[in-house]
């Protein structure tokens, strides 16, 4: 007997595919209000993750992405971050010589002697045939004032490396410095003659030659190598110096503007426009660079001192008061911070503040002509009937 079953009625797979639709439904809401509330807490559960496993490491870039970075910097003129990514390369492969050369080498542009010094034995030691290692001696043991010895590196040294330019450029400095002017001429025509791409071969050529009386040459020497590395702002304020020395004050303005043209923050370079403008007797406009340099820096002490004078040729006597003890009160020594705000008391008739600093500023200088105006000074003040006269003010601090 076969029982037949009436399987119409009967719904389990049709009740199945509807239980696991209500189930994904629910699945589904339960993962969606997961998501928010992990979106919700996120920086709390990001920080109980941390606690349980730590934090994350920080990527550390390569020694060579750090010297690439520390070349880049250089060429833009920024030496402050050029030593530090030359110092974190070194760090990341303390005997590559390479590193250690560039970083020694922006270190000394920075005039960081002791540092560079450091940096140049650790060359030496890692390879004593290299001469990359002497030329940094010499340049730290220079900067630190150890000529005799500078010189004595380097020449010991060129048996090392005969035909490497910047050993002979570093012996420029000492050379010069002893008064050994003919050598340091035929060192600084060596390393120009070895390297004419070698930025630092025509400055130090350039340091000979002004030694020598030869201004001109030693400016042509500067703008080669202004235009090998023409972010390097102390070859501007280099360069100046050499066409003020020339009486060719407008190429000296050009330059400082130059340096403004790379870094328009530079408030060096708005200092030496607004002394320049102020010995042009244009007090407008070096009274507006010595404004803008103290916007930039407010303790800049020797932009204090400057625009004291401005405003004391403009007979500004109490600006001129005010801006000379800005200068002192943020550390600058300056004769001109003393005696010219005693001047300023006496045409402000306070005898009684001027006196004291017009003597105390006779033990401050040798100057002939300084202690010309302190005295002067000092007899109006004991000559109180008589009329003021015209006390002829400093010129400015180049």
């Amino acid at each position: 007997m076969q029982i037949r079953r009436d399987r119409s009625n009967l719904h389990f797979g049709g009740q199945a595919r509807r239980g696991v639709s209500r189930l994904n439904l629910i699945l589904l809401l339960v993962v969606v209000a997961g998501a928010g509330l992990v979106i919700w807490q996120f920086d709390a559960i990001q920080g109980q993750v941390a606690l349980m496993f730590g934090e994350p490491p920080i990527p550390t870039q390569s020694a060579p992405t750090q010297a690439r970075q520390g070349y880049t910097a250089y060429l833009n003129g920024n030496l402050d971050a050029a030593v530090a990514a030359y110092a974190e390369a070194v760090r990341l492969d303390p005997e590559n010589v390479d590193y250690l050369y560039e970083y020694g080498h922006a270190l000394l542009l920075l005039n960081r002697g002791e540092e560079g010094l450091a940096v140049a034995e650790r060359v030496i030691t890692a390879d004593r045939t290299d001469p990359r290692g002497p030329t940094l001696k010499v340049g730290a043991l220079y900067q630190l004032d150890r000529l005799d010895e500078a010189i004595s590196v380097g020449l010991a040294a060129l048996e090392l490396g005969e035909n490497f330019a910047p050993l002979y450029a570093a012996l420029v400095w000492p050379y010069a410095d002893i008064g050994r002017w003919n050598q340091a001429l035929d060192m600084g025509e060596q390393a120009v003659a070895l390297d004419p791409n070698l930025m630092d071969a025509y400055r130090a050529y350039a340091y000979a030659l002004t030694w020598v009386g030869a201004r001109e040459q030693a400016v042509q020497a500067l703008e080669a190598a202004i235009a090998l590395q023409p972010a390097l702002d102390f070859l501007y304020f280099e360069v100046a110096e050499k066409y003020r020395a020339l009486d060719n004050v407008q190429a000296a303005i050009a330059a400082y503007e130059r340096v403004l043209a790379i870094k328009p923050a530079n408030t060096r370079a708005m200092l030496r426009l607004c002394e320049t403008y102020f010995n042009l007797r244009e007090d407008v406009r070096a009274e507006e660079y010595c404004r803008q340099a103290l916007d930039i820096d407010a303790t800049y002490a020797d932009a204090w001192r400057q625009i004291g004078l401005v405003y004391y040729m403009q007979s500004r006597y109490q600006d001129a008061v005010n801006a000379f003890e800005r200068c002192v009160a943020n550390g600058a020594d300056s004769i001109y911070c003393y005696y010219v705000r005693g001047l300023a008391y006496y045409y402000l008739h306070r005898c009684d503040l001027a006196v004291p600093l017009l003597q105390e500023s006779l033990e401050r200088t040798q100057s002939d002509r300084i202690l010309g105006f302190i005295r002067e000074g000092l007899r109006l003040c004991q000559s109180p009937v008589e009329e003021p006269t015209a006390t002829p003010p400093p010129e400015g601090e180049g």
